[in-house]
């Protein structure tokens, strides 16, 4: 899927970014060589990202029960 429409980066490029330990959506399309020109991307990509870090183990997985 297309993230950016006016740079062409898709959802692969960014999780790629992200998982080589880039946190911020404009380092990340500056990592890409094409910084971002309307925006309109921008919290997208910083949902992906934080998708990314995320499964790295940074919070527990959503079905993981508290023991009570």
């Amino acid at each position: 899927m297309y993230v950016c429409l006016c740079n062409g980066h898709r959802e692969r490029d960014i999780r790629e970014a992200a998982k080589s330990g880039l946190r911020c959506a404009r380092a990340i399309y500056r990592h890409l060589g094409k910084p971002p020109r309307c925006g309109r991307c921008l919290e997208l990509a910083a949902r992906l990202i934080e998708e990314v870090h995320a499964g790295q183990g940074n919070r527990p997985p959503a079905f993981v029960k508290e023991a009570v």
